[in-house]
């Protein structure tokens, strides 16, 4: 299987879509290729097209304070998008465009391997359960699916837009900060005695 920098540096040379002839730059991710929590949003806005990585604006930010506040840092995840290109005038990306960087998202998924995943927003959740996918319906599941566990919550730039929001976040990733206990506990016994370590949640979804 291929490791980070392989698919970085196929994903740097993609041309499956139109995105690639108005980036400045792919973004791929940034954090720890190592963890076991992946937050997926949706799309590189401005800042991130300049700067190379995403969630670096107003947004990330937020999203940077969120992590902090549950506990969790950037040795703690791995934060990419549904689309590594901006589309222009930071729309929505299109249904053929989150397709095309289909095989980037799941190449990442499948080199880390990691039991939880977040959705950040509708976009990255549409990608990943289809169309008729909601967020607002189903934020605050968790989703048990190819081994991993998923949470769809809302995009931290929807929290800037209605501070109502937070609160329901907050919730989400308390949740998610708990599992991801589980999941460290768990590791640290199968490392003495050698078994692997469960999806949280003993196989349920709620």
């Amino acid at each position: 299987m291929a490791d980070l920098a392989e698919i970085r540096t196929r994903a740097q040379g993609c041309t499956a879509c139109p995105l690639n002839e108005t980036r400045t730059q792919v973004v791929f991710g940034r954090g720890n290729p190592a963890a076991s929590i992946v937050l997926v949003g949706e799309g590189p806005g401005r800042d991130e097209d300049r700067e190379g990585l995403p969630f670096v604006g107003a947004a990330g930010q937020l999203l940077d304070k969120i992590l902090a506040a549950v506990g969790l840092g950037e040795q703690d995840v791995f934060i990419t998008n549904t689309v590594l290109c901006r589309p222009p005038g930071n729309r929505v990306p299109l249904p053929a465009e989150m397709e095309a960087c289909r095989v980037h998202r799941e190449a990442i998924l499948g080199a880390m391997d990691p039991p939880i995943v977040v959705l950040l927003g509708a976009t990255a959740l549409k990608a990943v359960f289809g169309p008729k996918a909601g967020i607002t319906a189903m934020r605050g599941e968790r989703i048990e699916r190819d081994g991993r566990a998923y949470y769809p919550t809302f995009h931290p730039a929807a929290l800037l837009r209605d501070p109502s929001r937070k609160r329901p976040v907050w919730h989400d990733f308390r949740r998610i900060v708990a599992d991801y206990h589980v999941i460290q506990a768990a590791s640290a016994q199968g490392d003495a005695t050698g078994s692997s370590s469960p999806v949280p949640g003993g196989g349920e979804s709620r």
